[in-house]
């Protein structure tokens, strides 16, 4: 079965998936390839039921249903490419029905803990500069951290205020960002090109996030930055890079943006996607009403 992975793996490449979403399909489907062996089932003699039983395993080892359903629709992808490559007649798991989630609707800062945040790194140095940046850009405009990291020097036009995203699937988007993370930009680039830190790459690219040594930042060290903002936070509450796009998409629904224009800043491919935030301003104003509504409780 591992030929099979690696077949269905390079195939996704090719349709340049990320290769985050390449790594998590490709430990998915090793794990369930450890379950077949522990079974002593192989790819020919699978079936709906023993789908059913991998299920169950995950969930005796307390698994969050979020979890085993990503797993369940990684498979389900993958017997599709095997009907379509001609190695399996039908796929076992169009059966089975995707467990039931919890609808779980994101977290977000309020406009005065948004600022708060991406007000905390200070200073002249590159490091702090690059980190307010960093932030300021991520609660601008909404980006995915592995979008943000991505950027190259021509991607982003100061003048015009925009920056060119390359999102899922290699789709592309233009998104604006503000005066502040304008300014916090400018400061940044400046000083990385003074200390002459931003080279091209093998690709012939110029990335716009760079360490102290001038190599383009990843995903993880972006992470690591907003969980030491995190710990500086007085209220200590939770915080992600995650949450700071989800505040983005909160606070111009908010104020008043229509939902298709938040989709494409956002980049999601489906409305749907993006009207899990209506349902975050609905709470919103619902917690506003009982606070301020005489007649609201009794």
């Amino acid at each position: 079965m591992q030929q099979e992975i690696e077949a269905f793996v390079e195939a996704l490449r090719n349709r340049a998936v990320s290769e985050h979403t390449l790594s998590s399909y490709r430990s998915d489907l090793r794990q369930f390839h450890a379950f077949l062996k522990l079974r002593k089932r192989s790819l020919d003699s699978l079936d709906h039921l023993c789908l059913r039983d991998f299920l169950s395993h995950l969930h005796e080892r307390k698994l969050q249903k979020t979890s085993i359903a990503r797993k369940l629709a990684c498979l389900r992808t993958f017997f599709n490419f095997l009907v379509r490559d001609g190695r399996l007649k039908s796929n076992p798991a169009e059966l089975i029905s995707s467990p039931r989630l919890p609808k779980k609707l994101p977290s977000y800062l309020s406009e005065k803990e948004a600022a708060a945040v991406v007000e905390l790194p200070q200073g002249t140095a590159l490091k702090d500069l690059r980190d307010r940046a960093i932030l300021e850009l991520l609660y601008a405009s909404g980006l995915r951290v592995r979008e943000l990291v991505g950027l190259n020097d021509e991607n982003v036009d100061l003048g015009q205020q925009l920056v060119r995203v390359f999102g899922k699937g290699r789709k592309q988007r233009i998104v604006p960002f503000g005066e502040y993370a304008g300014r916090a930009l400018a400061e940044y680039l400046g000083e990385r090109d003074r200390l002459v830190l931003a080279s091209p790459e093998a690709s012939g690219h110029t990335p716009v996030f760079v360490s102290l040594r001038g190599r383009r930042l990843n995903a993880r060290d972006v992470q690591r930055l907003v969980e030491k903002t995190r710990l500086r936070l007085p209220s200590g509450r939770r915080l992600t890079a995650h949450t700071l796009r989800h505040s983005f998409a909160t606070h111009l629904l908010e104020r008043g943006a229509d939902l298709r224009a938040i989709q494409e800043l956002l980049g999601h491919a489906s409305l749907a996607t993006t009207q899990k935030y209506t349902h975050v301003t609905l709470e919103h104003l619902r917690a506003e009403y009982e606070k301020a509504h005489p007649k609201a409780k009794r």
